[in-house]
C-alpha cells in the first residue's frame, strides 16, 4: 500500500513522456474538425492583421507623395485596411467561440471517464492516498489539460504560421533588413536550451507543492470538528503556513525561469526594430550613396519585426504549459491505468436468486504486504441465518464482512457464496442482492427522503415512510421543517449521529437485501430507541442471511450463531445460552460489559 501523504511528494518521470499525447488524442480526435476549421479562421485572421503594415507602406510610399491626386487610392486602401481588422477580429472571434466549445468537450469526455474509473477502484485505493490528491487531479488538472491541449497546440501552430507568414512579407519587402531581423534566433535558441532543463524540473516541484497543500486543505476542512475540540487550530495553521510557504517557493521557481523568456525575447525585439531602423536609415544609405530605403518600407519593416518576436514569447509560455500538461496528463493518466482489482469477470453470472450461504474456506487476508489479518479462516453461514461477529477491536470482524461484499480482494483462499466462488458472480447482480450498513453513516446533500431512496431509487414515497416507520425514523422526519422534503447539507451536518444512522437503517432496509450487513449499526443510536428498534431489526432479519457486528451485546442476543474473534481466528462459537455456559471469552464480555 503506498505511503502517500499530503506532505509527500508524488514521484513522476523526470523525462518528458510523449506517449501520453497519445492517449490524449483519443480525446481530441472527435473534434479535429472543429479544430482545422478554427485554425483556417486564425491563419485567416493572422494574415488579415498582416495586410496592414503592408497597406500603410503603400500609403506613405505611393500615395502620399501623388498629394490630392491619390485620395480616391487613400480611401480605397482606408476602406481595406479597415476591412482587413474587422474581418481579422471576426475570424478570431469566431475561432475563440468554437475552441471555448471544444475546450469544454474535450475536459467534459475526460472527467466523465476519470471519475467513471475512480468509481470503480478498490477500498485499497482510497485507503492509500489523501482524498485532496485525488480531487485536484479531476477538477485542476483536467481544466489545465484541456487549455493546453487544445488551445495550446492551436495557438503553436498559429504562432508558428506567424513567424512564417511574418517571414515571408519581410523578404518580400527587403532581404538585407530581414536578416537583420533574424540575428537574434541564435542567442534566443541558445536560451531556450539552457531553461528548459530548469523548467521541467521547477514545474514537477511547483506540481507536487499544489497538490500537497491541497491535500491538507481537504483534511483539514473535513477535521474541522475534531480541530476545534482539541484546540488543534494553531498547530493547523502551522502546517498549512509551511505547506503554503512551500508551494510559495516553488511557484515563484518555476514563475522566475518561466519568465525568463519574456523580457530575453522583448529585449531581442527591440534590438531587432533598432537594427531595422539603423541598417534602413544608415547602414543601407551609407553604403549605396542613395536614400536608405523607402520610408513606408522602413515603417512596415519596424512594424513587421517588432511582431516577427511576438510570437516567440508566446511560444515561449506555451512550452513552460506543455511541461505542465504533461506532468498533469501523468498523473491523469496514472489515476485511469490504475487496476480495478474488484470488477466482473467477462464470464460473470448472474443467477435467478440469491439465498445467501457464505462459505470461508482458508482464507488469508492483509490489507498490506506482509501484514495478516485473518489467518486462514473457515467460516460457514447458512442461507437465513443471522450470525453475530464480536470480539476486540482489530479481531478481523470488519475485515470479513469487507470481503464478503468484495470491497477487497481475497487473495489467498476461497469464499463462495451460494455454493458459488464469489469471484465468479457478477460484481453488480451481488450488490444489488447485498445491503451494507457502515458504522460511519454517510449522508449525501439533498432531501432526506432522497437518502433513503438511494437504496432504492424506484421506490415511491410511500415504501421510503414505510422503511423510515419499520426503524423509528419517521417521527423525527416528520417534525422537521419539511419532512421528508428536507434538505441536508453533506454528512447531515443538521442531524446528530443517531438520526444519520436511523436514516441510513432505512435506506438499507428499503433496499431488501438478501444478505444484511450491520457494522455497528446501533452504535449511535440511545438506548431508549435501540428497544424501539429491536423489533424492525427482527423482522429486517427474518428470513435473510444477517451478520452483525456489535459491541453492544443486547443486539446480538437472539442471533443464531456468535463468533468470537481474536486476531482474525474464531476462538468460540454458539449461541449466547451456549457461550454464556462455556464459561470463555464471549462470557467474560458480556460479564465486563454488564459491570460498566
Amino acid at each position: 500500500m503506498s505511503r502517500n501523504r499530503y506532505d509527500i511528494d508524488e514521484t513522476l518521470e523526470r523525462h518528458l513522456d510523449f506517449s501520453k499525447l497519445g492517449r490524449m488524442g483519443v480525446y481530441i480526435k472527435p473534434h479535429i474538425g472543429k479544430m482545422l476549421v478554427a485554425l483556417v479562421l486564425i491563419a485567416l485572421s493572422s494574415v488579415l492583421s498582416l495586410v496592414v503594415p503592408a497597406l500603410l507602406q503603400t500609403v506613405i510610399d505611393e500615395i502620399i507623395p501623388q498629394g490630392e491626386a491619390g485620395m480616391r487610392r487613400l480611401l480605397e486602401v482606408s476602406f481595406m485596411a479597415i476591412g482587413a481588422i474587422l474581418l481579422s477580429a471576426l475570424f478570431s472571434t469566431l475561432r475563440n467561440v468554437l475552441m471555448a466549445h471544444v475546450g469544454q468537450e474535450v475536459i467534459y469526455s475526460i472527467r466523465r471517464d476519470l471519475f467513471a474509473h475512480l468509481q470503480e477502484l478498490p477500498f485499497s485505493y482510497y485507503d492509500s492516498r489523501p482524498h485532496g490528491k485525488i480531487l485536484v487531479r479531476v477538477v485542476n488538472y483536467v481544466n489545465s489539460v484541456s487549455d493546453t491541449m487544445t488551445n495550446g497546440i492551436l495557438n503553436a501552430i498559429v504562432d508558428l504560421l506567424n513567424i512564417i507568414f511574418i517571414a515571408i512579407f519581410m523578404f518580400s519587402m527587403n532581404v538585407t533588413l530581414t536578416l537583420y531581423v533574424l540575428a537574434g534566433l541564435p542567442i534566443l535558441i541558445g536560451v531556450t536550451l539552457v531553461m528548459k532543463k530548469y523548467q521541467k524540473k521547477f514545474n514537477f516541484e511547483q506540481n507536487n507543492k499544489n497538490s500537497n497543500l491541497t491535500a491538507y486543505t481537504c483534511e483539514a476542512i473535513a477535521g474541522t470538528k475534531v480541530t476545534e475540540i482539541f484546540a488543534r487550530q494553531e498547530e493547523n495553521m502551522n502546517i498549512f503556513l509551511r505547506l503554503n510557504r512551500l508551494y510559495h517557493r516553488a511557484w515563484m521557481r518555476m514563475a522566475m525561469t518561466s519568465n525568463m523568456m519574456s523580457p530575453v525575447t522583448e529585449l531581442l525585439k527591440q534590438m531587432a526594430v533598432g537594427l531595422v531602423y539603423v541598417a534602413g536609415a544608415v547602414l543601407l544609405g551609407h553604403a549605396t550613396g542613395a536614400p536608405a530605403v523607402p520610408v513606408g518600407v522602413l515603417v512596415a519593416m519596424g512594424t513587421y519585426a517588432s511582431r516577427f518576436w511576438q510570437p516567440f514569447v508566446s511560444l515561449a509560455n506555451i512550452y513552460t504549459n506543455f511541461i505542465t500538461t504533461l506532468s498533469y496528463l501523468e498523473r491523469i493518466f496514472q489515476t485511469m491505468d490504475e487496476p480495478v482489482e474488484i470488477e466482473s469477470k467477462p464470464d460473470a453470472v448472474s443467477p435467478d436468486e440469491l439465498k445467501g450461504e457464505v462459505e470461508f474456506r482458508h482464507v488469508t487476508f492483509g490489507y498490506e504486504a506482509g501484514q495478516v489479518v485473518l489467518p486462514d479462516l473457515c467460516l460457514s453461514i447458512p442461507a437465513g441465518q443471522s450470525v453475530a461477529l464480536v470480539g476486540e477491536t482489530g479481531s478481523g470482524k470488519s475485515t470479513i464482512v469487507s470481503l464478503i461484499s468484495r470491497f477487497y480482494r481475497v487473495p489467498d483462499g476461497c469464499l463462495f457464496i451460494d455454493g458459488r466462488d464469489i469471484n465468479d458472480l457478477s460484481l453488480p447482480w451481488l450488490r444489488r442482492h447485498m445491503g451494507v450498513m457502515l458504522q460511519d453513516s454517510f449522508i449525501f446533500s439533498g432531501s432526506i427522503a432522497d437518502n433513503i431512496r438511494y437504496g432504492k431509487l424506484d421506490a415511491t414515497d410511500e415504501e421510503v415512510q414505510a422503511a423510515a416507520r419499520a426503524v423509528c425514523a419517521d417521527e423525527f422526519i416528520r417534525e422537521m421543517p419539511d419532512g421528508y422534503d428536507t434538505f441536508v447539507t453533506e454528512r447531515g451536518g443538521v442531524l446528530s449521529q443517531g438520526q444519520k444512522q436511523l436514516i441510513a437503517f432505512a435506506r438499507t432496509l428499503l433496499s431488501d437485501p438478501a444478505i444484511l450487513i450491520l457494522d455497528e449499526a446501533t452504535s449511535s443510536i440511545d438506548a431508549k430507541t435501540e428497544r424501539l428498534l429491536q423489533k424492525g431489526i427482527e423482522a429486517l432479519l427474518r428470513g435473510r442471511t444477517s451478520i452483525l457486528i456489535a459491541h453492544r451485546l443486547s443486539t446480538i442476543r437472539r442471533c443464531d450463531c456468535i463468533y468470537y474473534l481474536d486476531h482474525g481466528k474464531i476462538l468460540e462459537s454458539g449461541t449466547h445460552d451456549e457461550l454464556m455456559a462455556l464459561g470463555g471469552h464471549y462470557h467474560h464480555l458480556c460479564t465486563v460489559q454488564s459491570e460498566e
